[in-house]
């Protein structure tokens, strides 16, 4: 699930933040897909440490 919530934020993010550069439709979807991969990286090892925390 935290996956999933990184990747979400990446690909609502990501046209934000291309946006405010001046972006183009583009580069936002460039950014979109960059920060959902980099969320979904950071929500893969959120899940990894919690699993372990857990277990």
């Amino acid at each position: 699930m935290i996956v999933f919530a990184g990747i979400v934020a990446g690909l609502v993010g990501g046209p934000v933040i291309a946006g405010r550069h001046g972006g183009k439709r583009a580069d936002k979807v460039q950014y979109a897909l960059a920060m959902a991969i980099a969320g979904a990286l950071i929500g893969l090892i959120v899940t990894l440490i919690v699993e372990n925390t857990i277990a």
